[in-house]
């Protein structure tokens, strides 16, 4: 049988994103076993909540990040601005095209959340891509931004709300939880999906 394909939905200016990211690595054994696919998926969180890109985070929000990674066990480097990341997320979507998906989005969150890198504009995404020995074509970029675009507005219409979002069918589960607890969850969704009971 092959696996259930799990979207999840998130931005790499999100220190939560980036914990989820940890967080589910750490899970990949639990999710070979249930034979679930996680499919990251990005979108552009500014547009869908009116985030202003390269503003202060507020403190509560940021102390709020830093704890849930703390609980989490993901050590990391929060940025104090919310960082406009439509640039790296185009050139995520250029890499679904080439299986290069995963190492682009390894790349990037270590870069943001443990290098410490305070921007991701145009020349910092391709000094990223040439990290990985990609070379960036305006095309693909500009191809990928308008694929941003449609996959935000499809989430919105999906009720997805922030981010990370898991896509469990229909139903849109928002954050991450402490491994027993995202265990518990997707074995449940995986027997029900199986079992054709979803909704």
């Amino acid at each position: 049988m092959p696996p259930l394909r799990i979207p999840v939905h998130y931005d790499f200016a999100s220190t939560i994103c980036y914990v989820a990211h940890r967080v589910m690595e750490r899970m990949t054994p639990t999710l070979e076993e249930l034979e679930l696919e996680l499919c990251w998926t990005p979108l552009d969180l500014a547009a869908l909540c009116g985030y202003p890109r390269g503003a202060e985070v507020p403190e509560a929000r940021r102390a709020n990040a830093l704890r849930v990674a703390e609980e989490l066990r993901v050590p990391l480097r929060a940025p104090g601005l919310w960082l406009d990341s439509r640039e790296a997320a185009a050139a995520a979507i250029a890499a679904e095209t080439t299986r290069g998906e995963a190492s682009w989005r390894e790349r990037v969150f270590s870069a943001v959340f443990e290098e410490g890198r305070g921007d991701l504009d145009a020349d910092t995404v391709r000094s990223l891509a040439g990290d990985l020995g990609r070379d960036l074509a305006d095309a693909d970029l500009a191809s990928g931004r308008e694929e941003l675009l449609r996959r935000t507005e499809q989430a919105a219409r999906a009720q997805v709300t922030g981010v990370p979002t898991f896509m469990l069918g229909s139903w849109p589960f928002g954050g991450i939880q402490q491994e027993d607890t995202m265990r518990h969850i997707l074995t449940r969704y995986s027997r029900k999906a199986r079992a054709g009971q979803l909704s």
